[in-house]
C-alpha cells in the first residue's frame, strides 16, 4: 500500500511536471493563505510581517483575469499573475509552495511568461523584497534592478534580454 501523501510525490518525483490553468474567484484564499506562507520569512526579517494584512493585499489586488495558477501532480502548487501594465507587463503574485521550491519549477513557470512578453517585445516589471531570495532568480532571467527602497527592488526586462549564464 503506498502511504505517500501527495507532498511527498512532489517533493521526491524529479523533474516536475506542471501545468496552468486559469485561476477563479474561488482561488483567492488559496493563493493568500500561499502568500502568507512564502512572504512571511522576508516580511518578518523587513519588520513588515501582519497575519491579516499579508493576506488581505492580496485580496485585493487580486486580479483572476490576469492570474494563472500552477498545479503539480494534480496540487496546487502556486500561483502567477501577469498583467498589462504602462509599457509592458507586470509580473506579480507569482509564489510557489515550499515543498516545490528549488527543483527549476519557478524558472519553468518564469521562461514561459518571458517567452510571451518577448514574444509581444513587452518589457517585464515587478518588485521583490529586499534581502529576497527571489531577486536571484529573477536576475537570472534578465532582471535588472530599476530602482529600489528599503523595502522593495523594482526591476525592468528589456524583451529578449540574454538571461545570465547563456
Amino acid at each position: 500500500m503506498d502511504t505517500r501523501t501527495k507532498a511527498d510525490a512532489i517533493q521526491t518525483e524529479r523533474p516536475l511536471e506542471w501545468v496552468t490553468r486559469p485561476a477563479g474567484t474561488a482561488d483567492v484564499e488559496a493563493i493568500a493563505e500561499l502568500r502568507a506562507v512564502v512572504m512571511r520569512p522576508d516580511l518578518e526579517r523587513l519588520c513588515r510581517f501582519d497575519e491579516h494584512r499579508v493576506r488581505q493585499r492580496l485580496r485585493d489586488s487580486f486580479s483572476p483575469q490576469h492570474t494563472s495558477v500552477v498545479l503539480v501532480a494534480g496540487a496546487f502548487a502556486g500561483c502567477v499573475t501577469l498583467r498589462p501594465a504602462d509599457g509592458g507587463q507586470w509580473l506579480e503574485h507569482f509564489y510557489l509552495a515550499p515543498e516545490v521550491q528549488g527543483r527549476g519549477l519557478g524558472s519553468a513557470v518564469l521562461r514561459t511568461l518571458l517567452d510571451r512578453t518577448d514574444a509581444d517585445g513587452s518589457f517585464a516589471r515587478l518588485n521583490v523584497l529586499q534581502g529576497s531570495a527571489a531577486r536571484r532568480l529573477y536576475e537570472r532571467h534578465g532582471f535588472t534592478v530599476e530602482i529600489q527602497d528599503p523595502i522593495d527592488v523594482y526591476m525592468v526586462r528589456r524583451p529578449g534580454a540574454v538571461p545570465l549564464g547563456t
